[in-house]
């Protein structure tokens, strides 16, 4: 039996033949392709620039950099997100002020504006497993106290509010192309923004801060790195976000599945989906129930047995090592919580109804074991 992992990749042969015709042709990098791949995911999100970068990380740290986020700048964000989403803007000399987040792993709205001071300069918030946030309430406090908000937008390119998008809330917003994300491009990023200066300022620092005049001769107008997408990695972008609906819609199917399997269950929880939200359905989290997660490692353990590759998301970015060290203990008791309980399961566009079954008896067995003991 082939191991079903909590997410992962769909290359099919248009994929391959697009990347053939690059590694065939003239260009490897520095061609057309990146910037069709940006007009397709400006047509996509309906955002005047998208950025393409050649990691996430990278794009993260385009963005904090072209919107002046300096040393002693406070940044409001959430500790439940890969470490990126903090280390780039601490990398360039600002603090995070954690904001705890609520059960459904999105930072807590209500909390937000109890932790602005005259040193903040953003709010930079993740919409977990593809889930939006409260964009619009947290839209309205960056507008009353002039600060940026900045949405690392990774797990949730296909994600809408209304008839909206992820991509036309915040001032920019970066989505994930690695591997396992709603789309790949292997690795890779992009910033979304409307804002003509900054998408110039992005594409400086993407490319050594370089600009070509004419031939040969080019100038250096400001500091910048070699962060630039590939055409082979474009190109797999191409084809993949022609599909990325698709792939949602897959993905929904078996969202579906467990929703309507763990509805009267005592011994976990789902999250759920408001009505007027679509999520891209990157992760499928679960919150155990509390007398269950002293027995989460084992767990995990009999469930990867079972060739059922489930996975935990996140902890909290402060637990780390070195974020204790430069800051010392923070605790925030929703996000603990939320580390404690959450499990996410194979959710993806591979897996079959057959799969989806097979997860959910598997997980119910294994968790009415250890419920027993």
């Amino acid at each position: 039996m082939e191991v079903i992992s909590y997410s992962t990749q769909c290359i099919e042969q248009d994929d391959i033949d697009g990347v053939i015709e690059i590694l065939q042709g003239k260009y490897l990098a520095q061609g057309k392709k990146v910037e069709e791949f940006e007009n397709a995911l400006c047509e996509y999100t309906g955002a005047k620039h998208a950025i393409c970068f050649n990691s996430a990380t990278s794009a993260l740290f385009g963005a904090y950099n072209a919107c002046g986020i300096k040393n002693e700048d406070e940044i409001i964000t959430t500790p439940n997100s890969f470490v990126a989403t903090s280390n780039m803007f601490v990398t360039l000399g600002a603090r995070p002020i954690w904001c705890d987040i609520k059960m459904d792993g999105n930072i807590d709205e209500k909390k937000v504006e109890a932790l602005i001071t005259p040193k903040t300069k953003a709010i930079v918030v993740v919409d977990f497993a593809g889930k939006p946030v409260a964009h619009k309430r947290i839209q309205e406090i960056a507008s009353k106290h002039n600060l940026l908000l900045i949405d690392d937008a990774s797990h949730a390119l296909g994600s809408s509010i209304g008839k909206k998008k992820i991509g036309s809330f915040a001032d920019m917003s970066i989505f994930s192309f690695h591997a396992i994300k709603p789309i790949t491009t292997s690795e890779g990023g992009a910033v979304i923004t409307d804002n003509e200066t900054y998408a110039k300022e992005l594409r400086l620092i993407r490319s050594h801060g370089v600009v070509k005049k004419e031939f040969w001769d080019a100038d250096m107008l400001s500091m910048g790195y070699n962060f630039r997408m590939t055409e082979v990695a474009a190109s797999l972008g191409i084809t993949q976000i022609q599909k990325l609906d698709n792939f949602i819609k897959k993905r929904e199917i078996i969202a579906s599945h467990y929703y309507d399997r763990f509805k009267d269950e005592k011994l976990l929880e789902t999250i759920d989906i408001e009505k007027n939200t679509t999520s891209s359905r990157h992760l499928f989290p679960i919150l155990l129930d509390s007398k269950l997660t002293k027995h989460k490692v084992q767990i995990i353990k009999e469930m990867h047995e079972a060739m059922i590759n489930v996975q935990v998301h996140y902890k909290p970015i402060y637990q780390n090592s070195f974020y204790k060290n430069l800051y010392g203990k923070v605790k925030l008791s929703i996000a603990e919580e939320f580390y404690t309980r959450e499990l996410s399961i194979p959710c993806h566009q591979k897996m079959t109804l057959n799969d989806a079954i097979y997860v959910a008896d598997t997980l119910l067995n294994t968790l009415q074991r250890h419920v027993k003991q």
